[in-house]
């Protein structure tokens, strides 16, 4: 090849012969092979930073679900306190459960403003095995199959995920 066709953009691959032409193949099939592989970098890149997103919000949402279960006991306790003060010793202690009142509506709002919602079936409602655990199933006159009949503890839910169930006595007397 002369320098004047060398320097010549209007040269032909003909001047060149065979060898020219399939190292062009080869060169477009292995561009092809790279914008191929190029691409499909592109798409893992963009499914590694959706699923990074969408595992920080996870992890917002739901990283306190340990500490959340630790403390439903605490709860649980504060409200079985209140319960279990006999009526003539309310005038007497009104400070002390004032006090328990006012911690336990404290920790329910702490509970709320993280997302925490408390699950309180009341005795009639139906049984649902997504939110209730039966503790127990008895034959009551007066009720159907599956109602609730009593309610032993309430359940929780943060944000939409089940942290503990309601347990709660059910029904089998037949419809």
């Amino acid at each position: 090849m002369t320098q004047e066709q060398a320097a010549s953009p209007e040269v032909e691959l003909e001047d060149f012969g065979m060898d020219a032409a399939a190292e062009l193949e080869e060169m477009r099939a292995e561009r092809d092979e790279m914008r191929d592989k190029f691409m499909r970098a592109l798409a893992e890149a963009e499914n590694s930073r959706k699923r990074a997103d969408r595992d920080r919000k996870e992890a917002e949402l739901y990283g306190s679900t340990r500490l959340a279960r630790d403390l439903l006991p605490v709860h649980d306790n504060l409200s079985r306190a209140l319960q279990a003060i006999p009526e003539e010793s309310r005038a007497a202690s009104a400070a002390l459960i004032e006090g328990v009142e006012l911690t336990l509506r404290e920790l329910t709002n702490v509970m709320t403003r993280h997302g925490i919602t408390t699950i309180s079936p009341a005795i009639g409602d139906v049984f649902d095995p997504q939110l209730h655990q039966a503790m127990f199933e008895a034959p009551l006159p007066g009720t159907k199959a599956g109602q609730i009949i009593q309610v032993m503890t309430e359940g929780f839910l943060l944000h939409d995920r089940l942290l503990r169930p309601a347990q709660v006595g059910v029904s089998s007397t037949p419809g």
